[in-house]
């Protein structure tokens, strides 16, 4: 059974941090591609930044500067570090596994208020 269990959100100050963790559980993890994605009320689901098996990543604009996303196989997690957090970032964030079959968490929210 595939796990992908998201940990790590919670409210913040505007410029604050965040650490998401995704532990999985059920597949081969160093194998996988993963992704960090969120929603925010009223939108689409969105990329936020995703990493390779191979431990190259990407991340979208909105992600360049302030996110890190990184993963350790032998925790079979995987991490997004958020520095410089904005209102705007406020969204449930969930985690992608995927190979042939996507696998998605159950989502972590972050909230971003003064």
């Amino acid at each position: 059974q595939v796990q992908l269990v998201e940990s790590g959100g919670g409210l913040v100050q505007p410029g604050g941090s965040l650490r998401l963790s995704c532990a999985a559980s059920g597949i081969s993890f160093s194998s996988y591609f993963m992704g960090w994605y969120r929603q925010a009320p009223g939108k689409q689901r969105e990329l936020v930044a995703s990493i390779t098996s191979g431990g190259s990543t990407n991340y979208r604009e909105l992600a360049k500067g302030r996110f890190t996303i990184s993963r350790d196989n032998t925790k079979n997690t995987m991490y997004l570090q958020m520095n410089s957090l904005k209102p705007e970032d406020t969204a449930v964030y969930y985690c992608l596994a995927q190979r042939v079959t996507a696998y998605w968490g159950q989502g972590t929210q972050v909230t971003v208020s003064s």
